[in-house]
């Protein structure tokens, strides 16, 4: 299985290359351009213009490569649909907003509508196709498992899926955030899936090479952003993965950065109407709370990429 992951990273990280060679002064063609938040830090507003939806790239790379190791490997299906699904909405999302000008993309009950229907495939996918019932690994239990009743499976299950797609969006705001914290994650979870003789490397490898290649246009300054239909689509990856190796808490360890951003946004909603417009961080996500406490980009992905890698660790310890 290490073989293939191997192969994979290096077939998805070429295609990559290639295809954004092409893909980005296509989107500049097409006008593809990022519209930048007016309340956002306003030194984002040079970067209106930048082609997005280059999440496309990597998404058709990471299906195209898994589809190649699909035969052997047919543990990566649910990875495939996962990612492919969330990356459908989040393509969608983005048309409605770069092509269709309606800046808003999805309505919030559109958005989630259509999350939960994929949602609902995958839950019957674990119950009833993939054989490894409700039993999850406890971390730093010496690899004992616990069997979850499915009346509290399921509703988990739908919080997890849920939460760590949206916590994944969340932190696609700085260049090479999502790209560099996701290649630790998956990274983790390519070990793991060894360690635990399971078959989902080669989707991992597909990931870890095609955000590799990626980060060489996403990386500071950026030429292209991945957009939502990148973001989602990864934090379908990230989900389904952590369910196929049956280690969906190990995602508060190893995800720790998308659970920071999905709660610093949570909290700062809260205590801005509990107070009646005051701020509890600078700026929501909090990347942008060190961003405008003086940080560069480059720094705060840095250190959210450094604090994933030794998370990465603790969860390989917690195994």
């Amino acid at each position: 299985m290490l073989k293939s992951s191997i192969w994979a990273i290096f077939i998805a990280f070429a295609l990559t290359m290639v295809m954004c060679h092409y893909a980005i002064p296509f989107l500049h063609r097409l006008k593809f351009g990022q519209q930048i938040r007016e309340e956002g830090p306003k030194e984002h507003q040079k970067k209106a213009g930048t082609p997005t939806m280059g999440g496309i790239v990597f998404l058709i790379t990471i299906l195209v490569t898994g589809i190649f190791f699909l035969r052997s490997h047919r543990q990566i299906l649910p990875i495939l649909f996962m990612t492919a699904g969330f990356g459908l909405v989040g393509f969608v999302d983005d048309y409605i907003k770069i092509v269709m000008k309606r800046s808003e993309g999805f309505t919030p009950l559109q958005k989630f509508l259509a999350q939960f229907v994929i949602t609902t495939i995958f839950c019957y996918y674990m119950l009833a196709k993939s054989g490894l019932g409700t039993s999850v690994l406890i971390p730093f239990s010496g690899g004992q498992m616990w069997k979850m009743p499915v009346w509290l499976y399921v509703p988990v299950l739908y919080v997890a899926v849920l939460g760590t797609d949206n916590g994944v969006n969340f932190s696609d705001g700085l260049d090479g955030l999502c790209s560099s914290v996701t290649i630790a994650v998956a990274a983790f979870f390519l070990v793991a899936g060894y360690k635990l003789g399971a078959e989902t490397g080669p989707a991992c490898g597909a990931v870890i090479g095609a955000l590799m290649a990626f980060l060489v246009y996403n990386v500071y300054p950026a030429k292209v952003f991945m957009g939502d239909t990148g973001s989602l689509a990864l934090g379908g990856f990230v989900v389904s993965t952590a369910y196929l190796l049956q280690m969906p808490i190990f995602i508060l360890l190893v995800g720790f950065i998308y659970l920071v951003e999905v709660v610093s946004v949570i909290l700062q909603v809260t205590y801005f109407k509990k107070t009646g417009g005051k701020r509890l961080f600078r700026m929501a996500p909090i990347h942008h709370h060190f961003e405008l406490g003086g940080w560069s980009e480059s720094r705060v992905v840095c250190v959210f990429t450094t604090v994933t890698v030794l998370m990465g660790l603790l969860s390989y310890m917690a195994m």
